[in-house]
């Protein structure tokens, strides 16, 4: 229908929205932080120093996250509503871009950037989530509307990160004052979806806590999502490092460097999560999870930056066959419970990216990067390898996966 088409655009829109802010402070996190009053970091100085400054900054945001995701899901299943929750999200998380950016100007000290970016990181967890489990309410199949949701995500951050560094030219506050601002047209946008959300009065904050054990079934893609985001959470943080100190590159040029890997990742997702409806999740997940692991540690060994360049395209590829179908094995799974199951998947992700970003930041601290790049990639390997049986235990048959049809 022409309405769910609609709405799907408008989705994803607000899901890209969020990812681009998010996104666009990667490229030069350390700057930022000392411009909000934190511990000064030189690229030029100790590695060390430079990794320490940007660690705290992220996690904040990502306790935010993980803490939240949950309980934004269990909300929205108990009121049997989405959208009302993904417009609160929007318009506190832009609040909360725009309180760190005040932070220097009302002379407040770099502690309260930490409890800001806790609170935004709490806030905007709803818009991401709920905006993709509405996605998930769609009908058209669960392969097609993940893989507009990978799109999005791709796609947002596939222009934040270069994006981003351009903006660090003007200024180091430029990049919060730009999240700020698409976060409220973005809660603009989702006031315009249609509210699809099953019948309320199943949920409640209870939910968040037990979907897990109501349905052990998710602890397959959980435990995916967790490693992949954990790759995601050491290219934030450790992979900018590593080409800022070690391939001599300027922000707007590391930007482009992680464009790389987000440009395929966006442009595919949405054809491999039609590809995963069609051949069912097992191959895209747990061999592209393989495939994933390795080429990040040929990441590390590229001996030049246009090699590393191209290391990250395919980087960015074996993402997208991952992505879309992990997030639809969870719509799989999930039943009428699709809120709190979405919401302890990103809890899942974010526990993931929180431990790219000090487990890299400890392992490439203390052994080098090399050893950090083989750490992260041999975790891939390894989820692919281990899970392999519960994965093929949990995965429908290809008659039954994308059981809501294919006539979006």
């Amino acid at each position: 229908m022409a309405t769910d088409r609609r709405d799907r655009a408008l989705l994803a829109g607000v899901v890209f929205t969020v990812l681009f802010g998010q996104v666009a402070l990667y490229p030069d996190i350390p700057a930022l932080v000392s411009a909000l009053g934190g511990t000064p970091a030189s690229w030029g100085g100790n590695v060390d120093a430079v990794l320490s400054a940007g660690k705290w900054f992220l996690t904040a945001e990502f306790l935010g996250f993980v803490l939240f995701a949950g309980l934004w899901g269990a909300a929205s299943d108990a009121a049997g509503r989405r959208r009302r929750f993904v417009v609160a999200g929007a318009v506190l998380g832009a609040a909360g871009y725009l309180a760190v950016a005040l932070v220097p100007v009302l002379g407040l000290p770099y502690a309260t950037v930490l409890g800001l970016r806790f609170l935004q990181g709490a806030a905007t967890i709803g818009a991401f989530s709920l905006a993709v489990t509405t996605l998930m309410d769609l009908p058209g199949g669960h392969g097609r509307n993940m893989g507009a949701a990978g799109i999005a995500i791709g796609a947002g951050t596939a222009l934040g990160a270069p994006v981003g560094g351009q903006l660090y030219g003007i200024g180091p506050f430029v990049p919060l004052y730009a999240a700020a601002s698409l976060l409220l047209v973005a809660a603009g946008v989702a006031g315009l979806v249609e509210d699809r959300a099953p019948a309320g009065g199943r949920g409640g904050v209870r939910a968040a806590v037990g979907v897990l054990r109501r349905r052990p079934q998710l602890g397959v893609p959980f435990a995916f999502g967790f490693v992949d985001r954990l790759t995601a959470g050491f290219f934030a943080l450790v992979g900018t490092v590593y080409f800022r100190t070690e391939l001599g590159l300027d922000p707007a040029g590391t930007g482009l460097l992680l464009g790389a890997f987000f440009a395929p990742f966006a442009l595919l997702q949405y054809p491999f999560g039609r590809l995963s409806d069609r051949v069912g999740r097992v191959v895209p997940v747990a061999v592209g999870s393989l495939l994933y692991g390795f080429a990040i540690v040929c990441v590390f060994l590229a001996p030049s930056v246009p090699l590393t360049a191209a290391t990250m395209v395919v980087v960015g590829v074996l993402g997208a066959l991952v992505a879309p179908a992990t997030m639809a094995l969870v719509t799989d799974i999930a039943g009428d419970t699709r809120g709190v199951a979405m919401g302890g998947f990103n809890v899942f992700g974010s526990l993931g990216f929180l431990a790219g970003v000090v487990g890299g930041a400890t392992v490439a601290a203390s052994e080098g990067f090399g050893a950090a790049f083989v750490a992260v990639g041999l975790a891939e390997v390894a989820i692919a390898v281990l899970a392999l049986p519960a994965l093929l235990r949990v995965t429908p048959g290809r008659a039954s996966v994308g059981h809501d049809g294919e006539g979006a």
